[in-house]
């Protein structure tokens, strides 16, 4: 039975979406490509229902006119070193960003979501990563991003929660939960870094969802069976949605500066 306290409802969401929209400004670009960067929870099974990316783009899409189009980057299993420059994940990335920066009347946005897999203790690239190693990657992505794309604008969202006893064909457990944390002062230190070095490129993104998700995972993410019972690491629809809206509202809050 859903908690009498949970935070992840609909009336949430249409809350977060009635702020969000009410602050529109007419000074936001009239066309936005966004490339998401993340693993299995941004890839969403390549299920409409379970990428939040779509729910992102439908929020903003409704009601403030802005023309946005997406390509979704996520790929199951993938940390931070499968993004550096040179391996393939990050070749994909360039060709879909390729592809949008031509398009010179547009806006390009990247929209990053990693850590989950970086924090395992064993059964991912790298892992465990290390929060200063975790920062070192990221800022090679993004430094790579804004060499190739000096015009665009970079987003960097905290990863969000899973179960303590989460152990699918990688071990993540209650080490790998206490690692996942300590990536998020990393992510605020980086971006801390480029509002010097590169205003007006680099943004925080969402840092909420970790804790929402914390309260209602049961549900706001889906069960599955691992090596130490049912575990809940991925977002049901509902969740889904939800990291959506506060993908959006992240976007929303760039597009308006």
């Amino acid at each position: 039975m859903k908690p009498m306290n949970s935070r992840i409802t609909k009336n949430t969401l249409l809350i977060g979406v009635i702020i969000l929209l009410s602050a529109f400004q007419l000074t936001a670009p009239k066309k936005v490509n966004i490339v998401f960067i993340g693993d299995s929870i941004t890839y969403g099974e390549h299920s409409d229902k379970l990428q939040p990316s779509v729910y992102a783009l439908e929020y903003l899409k409704k009601k403030t006119g802005i023309n946005l189009n997406q390509s979704n980057q996520g790929v199951s299993g993938r940390t931070t070193l499968d993004f550096l420059p040179g391996e393939s994940d990050f070749n994909n990335t360039v060709k879909a960003a390729d592809a949008f920066y031509a398009d010179a009347d547009a806006q390009l946005l990247f929209s990053i979501m990693l850590g989950t897999n970086d924090s395992a203790m064993k059964g991912t690239h790298g892992a465990p990563v290390s929060p200063q190693q975790y920062r070192d990657n990221l800022t090679t992505i993004v430094n790579e991003l804004l060499k190739r794309y000096p015009n665009s604008k970079v987003i960097i969202n905290d990863p969000i929660y899973y179960s303590p006893n989460t152990y699918n064909g990688a071990m993540y457990l209650q080490e790998g939960l206490d690692r996942l944390q300590t990536y998020f002062p990393e992510i605020e230190t980086l971006v801390k870094g480029y509002e010097a070095t590169h205003p007006g490129h680099v943004f925080m993104g969402d840092t909420e969802a970790f804790d929402d998700f914390r309260k209602d995972y049961k549900f706001a993410l889906r069960p599955e069976q691992g090596r130490q019972g049912t575990f809940y690491l991925h977002p049901n629809e509902i969740g889904a949605k939800y990291l959506g809206m506060k993908w959006s509202e992240a976007i929303y809050k760039v597009l308006a500066k």
